[in-house]
């Protein structure tokens, strides 16, 4: 492999671990070295004074109808409870990048390369894009052992990539020897692998695990709460509402918990946590071959009170009956609040499941037309209750 001339990977001070690679510069005038000009310099200021400056935009993955996710050149965080899809919202928007005709650099602490790749394949991704725009990398040891630094600068610099997810932000700090809790080791590994991803101009994605306390976890990933303050992009967090699986339709809240550049929240509907409500990630599995994922805008008016638990037990009574039954004779069988299965049933002859029938002395009786599936009835696209 024949290597670029030395750039932002070569000759930084190291500061994991107490390694040091290079001295700190005496504050003398000196000439400029050759590369990229220091960041120390007063900056020029003239594109913001005369109004050609444009703010950022983000346009790396997309929603369904077209507003993007993530923003080129900055940092982001997609955070979660395990298995609550951050892995497969990332592989959505990878490929998308792809089928786009871009390159990802993937780099990954806690899967493999066939889990990773065998998710792409599923979600329908071209083998020879990933073939000849795709780097999978799995970290076994620190970025400062041996030409790890020059490896990865290579991939950056051979592909350019507009995505990179950073998956186990967690194993990757503890690999490197840096401390969860500690701000400073947080900031210490954004400025040791996360910045200078995004200074190649890609927009870096860090999937993040949230704190087990669901009352208390506010805005932050587990650990230093720098994880929050050091994104100048965004950072989503993810709220499961049905399990991903084989087989499975799961479905995912998607919330705002920063938005730097300040371009997404006018996409999102308000919500009274100040968790703006961005989407709705919804992954439906055929098999372990084929999934489909889809991010959804959020819809404000949900149309009526659709209770799919109950809807689904009323459903369940009917299949059981050997005859039609009345509303009471539902009531009796499912149980609970009166007022609440009435509704349920009401839910099910508007949407077809369920047909009403003249019986004796005109009573009205009920019969299961096909048994209740959440997927083939009520909103469409499927959204979750208003939150």
């Amino acid at each position: 492999m024949t290597y670029q001339e030395p750039d932002m990977w070569d000759g930084w001070e190291e500061e994991a671990g107490g390694l040091t690679t290079a001295e700190p510069t005496r504050l003398a005038v000196v000439p400029p070295p050759a590369g990229p000009p220091p960041t120390w310099r007063p900056r020029n200021l003239e594109d913001v004074l005369d109004g050609t400056y444009k703010p950022p935009v983000p346009e790396i993955g997309r929603r369904n109808d077209g507003v993007g996710l993530f923003y080129p050149g900055r940092m982001h965080s997609v955070v979660g409870e395990s298995e609550g899809g951050k892995t497969w919202f990332a592989l959505m928007v990878v490929a998308s990048e792809l089928a786009a005709g871009h390159a990802v650099v993937f780099i990954d602490f806690e899967d493999d390369a066939p889990g990773v790749v065998g998710r792409l394949l599923a979600l329908g991704a071209d083998r020879q894009h990933i073939r000849d725009r795709f780097a999978y990398i799995r970290p076994e040891d620190p970025l400062t052992v041996g030409f790890n630094r020059q490896e990865i600068g290579q991939a950056m610099h051979d592909l350019r990539p507009t995505f990179v997810p950073v998956d186990g932000v967690t194993e990757g700090m503890a690999l490197h020897g840096m401390e969860l809790k500690d701000n400073t080791d947080v900031a210490r590994f954004g400025r040791l692998l996360l910045r200078p991803i995004a200074e190649f101009g890609a927009a870096v994605a860090t999937l993040d695990h949230v704190v087990k306390d669901k009352e208390g976890r506010g805005r932050y990933a587990i650990g230093g709460v720098h994880k929050l303050n050091g994104i100048n992009g965004a950072m989503y967090i993810l709220e499961n509402r049905t399990p991903f699986g084989v087989g499975l339709t799961g479905r995912t809240t998607v919330r705002i918990a920063k938005d730097r550049p300040g371009q997404l929240r006018k996409h999102a509907l308000p919500h009274s946590s100040g968790l703006h409500w961005f989407a709705d990630f919804v992954l439906k599995s055929h098999d372990e071959t084929f999934a489909e994922a889809a991010l959804y805008p959020p819809v404000e008016d949900e149309g009526p009170f659709r209770p799919t638990a109950l809807m689904r037990k009323v459903s369940d009574a009917l299949a059981g009956a050997p005859e039609p039954l009345s509303v009471r004779g539902v009531q009796d069988r499912v149980g609970g609040n009166k007022d609440a299965v009435r509704t349920a049933l009401a839910r099910l002859v508007d949407e077809g499941f369920v047909v009403v029938e003249k019986g004796a002395r005109n009573a009205q009786m009920h019969r299961l037309e096909k048994p209740f599936s959440e997927e083939s009835g009520g909103p469409s696209p499927p959204s979750p209750t208003v939150p």
